[in-house]
């Protein structure tokens, strides 16, 4: 048997678990250049859930591969206070 119709879908089902709802304030957690430490920051995010979004990962396109333009990371408003002591602890627990 054809179906004639979509499936209906629940309310967000087609948003990303990373990207969270549009309503919800977001704040800059932090901004740079360094791609080492941007991934470094990323995988303690995700490592604890926290949701956070990346902007300007993609203007190295815009600026020639010179990597001036800094990148900043961005968590939910109520997430920003444990975001930076996260990624203040995991920084505190790898330097010699």
């Amino acid at each position: 048997m054809r179906r004639t119709h979509a499936p209906k879908r629940l309310a967000g089902a087609c948003v990303p678990r990373w990207m969270p709802p549009s309503s919800q304030p977001m704040e800059e957690l932090l901004r740079s250049n360094d791609p080492v430490h941007l991934s470094f920051v990323r995988h303690v995010l995700d490592e604890e859930g926290i949701h956070h979004l990346v902007l300007d990962e993609h203007m190295s396109v815009l600026e020639g591969s010179v990597g001036i333009l800094p990148r900043r990371i961005l968590v939910l408003k109520e997430d920003l206070a444990r975001a930076r002591s996260l990624i203040g602890n995991a920084l505190l627990t790898i330097s010699p």
